[in-house]
């Protein structure tokens, strides 16, 4: 895998995180969290296509 590629996935890891933060919080005060899970959904995709091509 490349450096590239290698810092792409370490930079969707850390939107993940962070969105997956967002999702606990939004879902504690009984938020929408549709969008949230869409975008993990999204990244969860991304990572595991940019882990097959590497």
């Amino acid at each position: 895998m490349d450096q590239n590629t290698e810092e792409k996935i370490a930079e969707l890891k850390s939107d993940y995180v962070r969105i997956s933060q967002d999702l606990e919080k939004l879902d504690s005060v009984g938020g929408n969290t549709e969008n949230a899970e869409k975008q993990l959904a999204m990244i969860e995709e991304e990572i595991s296509k940019l882990r097959k091509q590497g």
